[in-house]
């Protein structure tokens, strides 16, 4: 199996969690049937929302062309980036190295076109919403955004999830803003941020959910098994 290397630390549990998918992901009987993983978690990124919405600090651009080619270094064979927000810097990553990257945005466009949405409920950072970065692989798989009026109450639970608040205590916050969602005329939920993949169980019981963490665990297991190629 190729090893896949992950720019990880936006943020640091979100990184974790991504690795716990793609242990959960393989029927393995042994260590050795497990997926490869060269994980630089950098929680030293820079802060996206602070470059993006808020127009201060330091560029993540650099930073992160630096951990792909450290990642090349170390011997992976693909990149992955389990941060939406940070994919505004996608192609800063790919011209750092020679490897294919495996795009979570269009994973996740691809997986919501063939499961037949139309209408994506985005509960996301308002820097994705700021920056476009689903705008592209949307309109490629005929898919239309729906975004929070105020989307101030989102960026407090992201904030909150990074500041180690009770997730518990988030759950039915998050759940609102699906629902606002769904009222808006969603008729499909996609967690775009994966902080908020960690309470994705909050919005199970309304509708359809897709989850871009999911979609590049997917993507991951299917290269290292050389079951797909993505650049």
């Amino acid at each position: 199996m190729r090893p896949v290397g992950i720019l990880g630390g936006m943020g640091p549990e979100a990184t974790i969690l991504l690795m716990q998918k793609v242990l959960e992901a393989v029927p393995a009987r042994d260590d050795g049937d497990h997926i490869p993983l060269i994980v630089h978690q950098n929680p030293q990124v820079p802060s996206r929302i602070a470059a993006l919405i808020e127009g201060r600090g330091q560029d993540p651009g650099p930073v992160l062309a630096q951990m792909a080619r450290d990642l090349q270094a170390a011997g992976a064979a693909a990149l992955a980036m389990p941060c939406n927000t940070a994919h505004h810097y996608a192609d800063t990553v790919r011209s750092a190295s020679e490897l294919p990257f495996l795009d979570m945005l269009a994973l996740s466009a691809e997986t919501l076109q063939a499961g037949g949405a139309t209408r994506i409920g985005m509960l996301a950072s308002p820097a994705t919403h700021l920056t476009g970065v689903f705008d592209a692989p949307f309109a490629a798989h005929g898919l239309a955004p729906v975004w929070l009026e105020d989307e101030a109450e989102l960026l407090a639970i992201i904030r909150a999830v990074k500041a180690g608040e009770d997730i518990a205590g988030l759950k039915p916050r998050l759940a609102a803003c699906g629902a606002a969602l769904r009222a808006q005329g969603a008729n499909h939920l996609l967690v775009a941020c994966t902080e908020l993949s960690l309470m994705t169980d909050a919005l199970d019981s309304a509708g359809p959910v897709t989850d871009t963490l999911d979609c590049l665990v997917q993507a991951i297991v299917g290269f290292s098994r050389g079951d797909s190629m993505q650049g």
